[in-house]
């Protein structure tokens, strides 16, 4: 995007302005973008647990009755959500294995959208967004992740490394 803003020439002021925000806005640190990234889904997700957890009975009927997870029984099935909801929001919000984090939830997000609300697609292409930043990038330098990274990872392919796991 630096390129094609920066052929921009000085004689369209209006131009030059719009050019220089853009530069200015590709400046902007990933660690920025990743944190609210990250504390979004794993409060979607975290609701969501608190939730099953508020009335377990009523959870369970869900998935007996309105949810029908194929192949899993209902009980399994809600027991495998809310470990996930409780687990990966947690791992999100410190960017610890945050790739793997939202592998999960992407993994859950395509259970829900193909076999329980295909109609909430709307919903979950956000979540899918989401996920599938953090996936590609990581949580960022602001994470444990990076941390680890930093004191863990090889020295001897520092240019090949990511920035987080």
């Amino acid at each position: 995007m630096a390129n094609s803003v920066s052929s921009v020439g000085s004689d369209s002021a209006p131009l030059a302005t719009i050019a220089r925000a853009l530069q200015w806005l590709d400046r902007v640190p990933y660690a920025l973008l990743a944190l609210p990234l990250r504390f979004a889904v794993a409060t979607v997700f975290w609701n969501s647990a608190m939730v099953k957890l508020a009335n377990w009975n009523t959870a369970l009927e869900l998935f007996a009755e309105e949810y029908k997870v194929p192949i899993l029984p209902p009980e399994v099935a809600a027991y495998l959500a809310a470990g996930i909801e409780l687990t990966t929001p947690v791992l999100l919000v410190l960017g610890l294995l945050t790739r793997v984090a939202a592998l999960v939830l992407l993994g859950m997000v395509t259970v829900i959208e193909v076999f329980v609300y295909p109609q909430a697609w709307p919903t979950h292409i956000q979540w899918a967004a989401m996920l599938l930043v953090l996936l590609c990038r990581g949580a960022g330098p602001l994470s444990v992740d990076h941390l680890l990274w930093r004191r863990f990872g090889s020295l001897s392919d520092a240019g090949a490394r990511p920035t987080t796991l």
